[in-house]
């Protein structure tokens, strides 16, 4: 995690004058860092302000890259609340011993397979492909599939993005070190294509610019929900397939809070019904407590065949970005 660190500073380094420091958060603030992108979660995390009955303040980042500040501050963070795109950032933390335990009324709200230790996921969502149905009408059943000359160029992938660095964390623990180094390298020399995020992965593939691409569904969900049709289809998975891991985003309160109480109020907040309704109807993800439905137009969580893993091993997040650079796959 040390190295892991150093390599973020740098970043952090470049964007601390509009982000602010860990002393730029007023004292009677309710401090949340989020990995989860303002455009998705910032109307949600508008309304905590009556939940917690303190102000919110919110610094958004990569999840990586501001689990490491955490780190980096230490016992002088302002954050309160750790909201992570990913369970591997949150895991991170964990093993480092920085967040609280998650309440039992709380944690008993998630099934087991989506919580760690110190954190609770608040939302699902699963790894597809997605795929323009002009050019190909059999999608691949596997991520393994990609690396076939036939897919030459014409695949899009997201290096930098949380979302995408857990999967290959999870491709490292289900199928071995080797195994995730083998296929990095040989999507690399299959001219994969470079995208900034999984939006721009979408829309490349309704342009026709690419034939397929890796992605979490709701950004599909979201997109069609505003345009009513596009071009473009997703594939679940099959088998356990790697490519179909089902992920969380997920929170954590930091030990050294100076709101447990707020911070508390601000987990219940996310794992009750008018946040996991925000999540099914305006992000389009998988709500997971009891009660409230996904959205009509997805299946249903419980049938997915994503890969049977422990979310709490995806916290190896330093052994995938060292693998993603010796690969030369980030820089």
């Amino acid at each position: 995690m040390r190295r892991l660190i150093a390599a973020v500073l740098v970043l952090l380094a470049a964007t601390a004058c509009g982000s602010g420091g860990a002393e730029g958060f007023d004292d009677d603030s309710l401090v949340i860092y989020s990995g989860r992108n303002e455009k998705l979660v910032g109307p949600l995390l508008a309304r905590l302000k009556s939940a917690t009955g303190l102000d919110v303040q919110v610094r958004y980042g990569d999840s990586a890259e501001l689990a490491a500040q955490i780190l980096e501050e230490g016992e002088r963070t302002r954050a309160d609340v750790f909201f992570s795109q990913d369970a591997g950032a949150l895991g991170a933390l964990a093993k480092q011993g920085v967040l609280a335990p998650v309440p039992q009324e709380a944690a008993a709200k998630v099934p087991q397979q989506y919580r760690g230790a110190g954190w609770v996921g608040v939302s699902g969502r699963s790894r597809v492909i997605v795929y323009d149905p002009r050019t190909v009408p059999a999608p691949p059943k596997s991520v393994f599939e990609l690396t076939g000359p036939q897919w030459k160029g014409k695949v899009g992938w997201a290096p930098t993005n949380a979302s995408f660095q857990a999967f290959v964390t999870a491709l490292r623990v289900l199928k071995g070190e080797d195994a995730a180094r083998k296929w990095l390298t040989e999507m690399k020399a299959n001219d994969t294509q470079k995208f900034a995020g999984n939006v721009d992965i979408l829309n490349a593939v309704d342009s026709g610019q690419l034939q397929l691409g890796l992605i979490n569904h709701y950004y599909w969900y979201e997109k069609v929900a505003e345009q009513g049709s596009i071009p473009s289809k997703l594939a679940y998975l099959p088998n356990g397939d790697p490519g179909a891991l089902i992920n969380v985003a997920g929170v954590g309160t930091l030990k050294n809070t100076r709101h447990a109480e707020a911070a508390r109020k601000a987990v219940d907040y996310l794992l009750g019904p008018d946040a996991q309704k925000y999540f099914a109807q305006t992000t389009k993800e998988y709500p997971l407590i009891a009660g409230v439905a996904p959205d009509p137009g997805l299946p249903k969580l419980d049938v997915l065949k994503g890969p049977a893993i422990d979310l709490g091993r995806l916290e190896s997040l330093e052994q995938t970005l060292n693998l993603l650079r010796d690969t030369g796959v980030v820089d």
